[in-house]
């Protein structure tokens, strides 16, 4: 165990270096000039030479990135073009509504999912199971904007239940409850019909295996076949799809956030984007490729403890 955690720190950084030298180079090959948008449309050549030089985008472009992974080693993610804040005060101030959000849409997606998954499996073929397998098919085909406003318009503005948008109340009382909700729903949606197939597709198959039907020759009761014998060895292959979609949710909030209005990260990277801010784009997407791998470890960890069969030595 100790082994694989030492590698996959190791393919880390690897990956991180690959990572943030692809957004470097995307980022200053691609059209615009920030240092034109930060001098707005009344400046004039000089203004925009000096602006360049101040941020040294006049350096050889393999200068400019080493000089910036210098800066990342050292813990320091540069300063935004535009605000001229700390990009790691930036993300820092804008993650915890992002994990927020990402945690709240994983919980509801793994309670809807696995307990469709589960009935669908043991009610196959029954209406229940036709049901669900077309509301999982329409949960992984509807946008996400288009379920967002949906919502927004049915809960926020027709019946006044919820908030329209944004997330300043802390998610432990009733207010951010109310703000989490939908935004939750709409990002969840789509990973609870993946989990929901998944763990209707390895409940089928864990469930005709020779090992359950043993266990009912023994008498052992239903509920104990299912959730003991059955569920902990169909929930395997379902943690990987739930530890996948939760790094995809950490980084694909981004629609969500505009939809909603909410200050996290994905948001906060398309406005870098628009304003060509390069350190602020680059140590977003930094956080969220290091965020995805360290969420891709722990459920190999995890593996583990539920399948004593798994070795990673």
């Amino acid at each position: 165990m100790i082994s694989l955690i030492v590698r996959r720190i190791l393919q880390l950084v690897l990956l991180l270096v690959g990572i943030s030298f692809i957004v470097f180079m995307s980022m200053h090959f691609s059209p615009g000039d920030p240092a034109s948008i930060i001098g707005g449309p009344t400046a004039t050549e000089s203004d925009i030479e000096a602006i360049r030089d101040d941020l040294g985008l006049n350096d050889p472009v393999l200068v400019q990135y080493g000089n910036y992974m210098a800066g990342v080693v050292q813990g320091d993610l540069g300063f935004s073009y535009q605000s001229k804040q700390s990009v790691s005060e930036a993300i820092i101030t804008r993650f915890p509504n992002t994990l927020n959000l990402a945690i709240a849409s994983m919980i509801i997606a793994v309670v809807i999912g696995v307990t469709a998954g589960i009935i669908s499996a043991l009610k196959q073929n029954s209406w229940l199971d036709i049901s669900s397998t077309t509301v999982a098919l329409a949960g992984i085909s509807i946008p996400n904007f288009w379920l967002g406003t949906v919502l927004i318009l049915i809960f926020a503005v027709n019946l006044q239940w919820l908030p329209v948008g944004g997330l300043s109340a802390p998610f432990w009382t009733i207010e951010g409850v109310k703000q989490l909700i939908l935004p939750a729903i709409t990002l969840g949606t789509g990973s609870a019909a993946m989990i929901a197939r998944m763990s209707r597709s390895t409940m089928l198959e864990v469930i005709r295996a020779d090992f359950v039907r043993t266990a009912r020759a023994k008498g052992v009761k239903e509920k104990s076949v299912v959730w003991v014998h059955a569920l902990r060895n169909a929930m395997i292959p379902v943690i990987t799809v739930i530890g996948l979609n939760f790094g995809f949710l950490l980084g694909g909030t981004i629609i969500t956030e505009q939809v909603f209005a909410i200050n996290g990260v994905g948001r906060l990277m398309i406005e870098a984007i628009a304003a060509r801010d390069f350190p602020m784009v680059q140590g977003s997407v930094l956080l969220v490729a290091t965020l995805f791998v360290l969420v891709n470890l722990i459920v190999d960890i995890i593996y583990a403890f539920i399948d004593p069969r798994i070795s990673y030595d």
